[in-house]
């Protein structure tokens, strides 16, 4: 849906003004992908992705029922703009209302870039690298979770161990995966904290812990010694099962250990009784919300999500983080366009400690961008062309329809 109109305003700049904001979906396997559109007067086009699978539904609701509010005001004035937002929105801001925040905000700030001639990262302060290092994300995960959509389908520890080859082959220096239990004779993707299976007591059952274990043990197997190795614990135990991983991990040596836990002084607890670095906040939106932690001291590894919060605002958050001693990680698990996004804040800030992308991707991903990420030996290679260096291409996604209940939304849904 889009909106359009030719309303002056004299709120400032009145340079490439904005004239229409869309939300444009397309299909991508187990979920779909989003994006924002944002058109100027001057013939520029402004883009972000943002998602609503995972936890977030009506982020486009959000986007197209601030659009009035947007058209008009020059691309130049992204922080007004998004104060004002902020402030017509107070009250949910925190939430989905900001995921929306954050799309519109990444999308001027493409638009603005394109307009100087620049790429985003010299709006951001510069780049500091032009080489980014990246991780393996989702190591096995999708291979077992979604291998309907993937491919090279991983049922016992001896595929972990040969995708750890994989990796180190490849040129990659670190990997992250997830809990992955043995049932029914192979392995299945362990996440009670999504509901996935349902087991809302969240304890660290012996099972599990043996999941854990020998997951991690196989990587190191193939990977080798040298492979940084980064275990994600999402949502999906209490501060003791995290407790007790600790004590069984004690002699293994992990990159991070990646934990979320809406309790500052909980996280602060798990971080000191850790032998390795603890990194979390991945699901929180607004500056506000990520100062109890860091003032708290609790973690190591702040994992900031730009295409949530604006890459605006993550600049912001990691100045934050910078002046409490803490390194900050792009949290970015969607299409091609979100890891060009999450690479120029990863250029900018000089904090950083690694950047997250996804590898293994769908047959067609590729053909839904202009262009793709280029990876070298485990390392982004940052683009100089003008705005994120990238687009969706409008008639790729035309042709792959969204479906209805993306994502994490559904419990249950397979497709061949």
């Amino acid at each position: 849906m889009a909106a359009t109109t030719n309303v002056d305003d004299d709120r400032g700049d009145q340079s490439v003004k904005v004239t229409a904001v869309e939300t444009l979906h397309c299909d991508a396997g187990w979920r779909n992908y989003h994006f924002c559109k944002i058109t100027t007067d001057e013939g520029i086009i402004g883009w972000s992705e943002f998602d609503e699978g995972f936890g977030s539904p009506g982020v486009s609701t959000v986007i197209e029922s601030l659009a009035a509010r947007v058209i008009g005001q020059s691309v130049h004035n992204h922080e007004r703009i998004h104060t004002e937002l902020f402030a017509a929105t107070r009250p949910g801001a925190g939430s989905v209302v900001g995921q929306g925040l954050g799309a519109i905000e990444n999308a001027l700030l493409d638009a603005k870039a394109k307009a100087l001639g620049v790429p985003v990262y010299v709006l951001l302060g510069g780049r500091l690298r032009d080489r980014i290092r990246v991780y393996w994300s989702h190591c096995g995960t999708w291979r077992i979770a979604h291998h309907s959509f993937y491919g090279n389908r991983i049922t016992d520890l001896g595929g972990i161990r040969a995708l750890g080859e994989e990796v180190r082959d490849a040129g990659f220096t670190a990997l992250k995966t997830n809990i992955f239990t043995e049932w029914n004779g192979a392995l299945r993707s362990w996440a009670p904290g999504f509901g996935r299976p349902w087991n809302p007591e969240l304890n660290a059952e012996p099972l599990v812990l043996r999941g854990i274990h020998d997951t991690l043990a196989a990587f190191r197997d193939g990977a080798g010694a040298d492979m940084d190795i980064l275990l994600d614990l999402n949502f999906n135990f209490r501060t003791a099962g995290v407790l007790e991983i600790l004590r069984m991990l004690a002699d293994f040596d992990l990159f991070w250990l990646e934990y979320d836990n809406d309790s500052p002084e909980a996280l602060r607890y798990i971080r000191d009784h850790s032998h390795t670095q603890v990194a979390s906040l991945e699901t929180r939106i607004g500056l506000p919300s990520f100062v109890p932690y860091l003032r708290e001291q609790a973690v190591d590894v702040a994992i900031v999500d730009t295409v949530w919060n604006g890459t605006w605002q993550s600049m912001k958050i990691a100045a934050s983080a910078n002046a409490h001693e803490v390194h900050v990680a792009p949290h970015n698990f969607y299409g091609h366009l979100s890891t060009m996004m999450s690479a120029h804040f990863a250029a900018a800030v000089p904090n950083l400690r690694i950047m997250e992308t996804d590898i293994d991707r769908l047959p067609w991903d590729d053909d839904l961008f202009t262009t793709v990420p280029t990876i070298e030996d485990g390392h982004l290679v940052l683009p100089s062309t003008p705005g994120w260096g990238i687009e969706p291409d409008e008639a790729a996604i035309a042709a792959r329809p969204p479906h209805a209940g993306p994502g994490f939304l559904v419990s249950r849904r397979t497709r061949p």
